[in-house]
């Protein structure tokens, strides 16, 4: 907590102002005391505070009054407003105004204290961000890659040392922490990025058909070969392969890809020439490759050749830290997508998104706020437009809770019923996450889409494809 922070705290009622100075005094904060809006706009012209706290409703000017004057005098001066009469209309308002939050009465005092800390530590953080960014945009250019969490400088840095290099690159992390996004750095920062950059999903493509497609086939190869076909490989000599959810290949394609890393050769399907490439691969998973291998899943060999470098993704919950500039990085995206004026995200909302654990970690994130700019009728993102979805997570954390119970089992219990309950709400909660779309739910849940096919039939889904 920020101590020694000038507060100026303005309401026209005594007891409120007699109260808050005894909370803020007591958390260590110098406070002023205004009973009136003149007298407030009066003391901001003579004192510096570091933050305002004004109720909107004032006897003789307006709270918004106060704060305009508050942002004239000190555009740093951080400023919560508190009505018991707020509407949506005003909130928006007042944060246009350039208010930090407001507080709706009657509040918890502890939620109130938590808000102010928060709010006088953004101040200061937003502050040391600014510098951080600015030394880090002399020096990296990622592209979309959003963070200056540890984690995110330490990847920056492994980005920097193996993009000179033809080494062979494993990312690993959990499905949504933006696997792709970090290998298409290592690539633009190479000697190859004005080569291709082809991206194979592993699991999306069936069995049957991942021959062909990785390394082409002749004319009349087998049924439906019309005509010669270059595969992905051959597309993508002198550039950047990346193998996405490289776990789910096949023994037999793992023993062809092994031959394609050592000699850089492969035949297409249906020939007896050898087609000789120049490429570097990148590979992701979620999977624990290391048990695949002990578990004969997948081969050591072709682990230790794509295992070469190491680059480890956290999971959004591991890089909260990061949370306010991704939200700020999708809200500008998706505004200028929809044509909408969306400029900020209430401090609430963060406060909201701060107590989520997102399991689809930032592509969960990303359709979040896609959705809220897509239905939000404000120039603002309030803590309802995100609601529904948090009832809804709420409700799946509730019965989990439930069923992990485990003095229930001194009494007897279905295993099978409760782990098929857990996994019905996981699918639908990855489903609602992505509207539907069988194959990005997959990736949220770190499965193939043929498994998700697989627990649809199993848990009794409705499978329309």
């Amino acid at each position: 907590m920020v101590t020694k922070a000038r507060i100026l705290v303005v309401d026209d009622e005594l007891s409120m102002r007699e109260f808050l100075e005894v909370l803020l005094q007591r958390q260590g904060y110098q406070v002023t005391c205004a009973e009136s809006g003149r007298k407030a706009v009066s003391l901001l012209e003579t004192t510096d505070f570091d933050l305002l706290l004004c109720d909107i409703r004032l006897g003789d000017i307006t709270g918004l009054d106060v704060l305009r004057a508050a942002k004239r005098k000190n555009p740093n001066t951080v400023v919560i407003m508190i009505s018991a009469y707020a509407t949506t209309e005003t909130a928006v308002e007042a944060m246009n105004a350039g208010a930090y939050d407001y507080v709706p009465k009657p509040f918890d005092k502890d939620e109130l204290v938590q808000t102010l800390a928060n709010a006088l530590s953004v101040k200061t953080l937003e502050l040391e961000k600014e510098m951080l960014d600015g030394e880090l945009k002399k020096t990296i250019h990622f592209g979309n890659i959003v963070g200056t969490s540890p984690g995110m400088i330490h990847i920056y840095d492994m980005i920097k040392q193996v993009a000179g290099t033809n080494t062979n690159v494993m990312i690993t992390g959990e499905s949504g922490t933006g696997k792709e996004l970090i290998a298409r750095a290592i690539h633009d920062q190479s000697d190859r990025h004005d080569k291709p950059f082809i991206v194979i999903n592993c699991g999306g493509i069936p069995e049957t058909l991942m021959e062909s497609e990785l390394f082409g086939h002749k004319k009349g190869a087998f049924t439906g070969a019309t005509q010669d076909k270059k595969g992905l490989f051959e597309i993508a000599d002198k550039g950047t392969v990346f193998l996405d959810e490289i776990g789910e290949i096949s023994l037999s394609i793992q023993v062809k890809l092994l031959r394609v890393i050592q000699e850089r050769v492969f035949k297409p399907v249906g020939s007896n020439d050898n087609v000789t490439v120049d490429i570097r691969i990148i590979s992701a998973t979620n999977k624990k490759l290391e048990e695949e291998v002990i578990n004969r899943r997948f081969r050591e060999d072709l682990f230790y050749r794509l295992n070469v470098i190491e680059i480890k993704v956290p999971p959004l919950r591991e890089r909260k830290g990061d949370l306010r500039a991704l939200v700020q990085h999708f809200l500008e995206k998706y505004s200028v997508k929809m044509g909408k004026e969306i400029t900020k995200i209430s401090s609430y909302a963060i406060d909201l998104l701060n107590k989520y654990d997102f399991p689809g970690n930032i592509r969960e994130l990303e359709n979040l706020i896609e959705r809220s700019v897509a239905l939000t009728s404000t120039n603002i993102i309030l803590p309802d437009s995100l609601a529904l979805s948090f009832h809804k997570r709420r409700w799946i954390e509730g019965a989990k809770n439930k069923r992990y119970d485990l003095d229930e089992v001194a009494y007897g219990v279905s295993l099978d019923t409760i782990l098929s309950e857990i996994e019905t709400a996981y699918i639908e909660k990855a489903l609602e996450v992505v509207a539907g779309n069988k194959q990005k739910a997959a990736e949220l849940l770190g499965i193939s889409y043929r498994s998700l096919r697989h627990r649809f039939n199993k848990l009794g889904f409705q499978d329309d494809n």
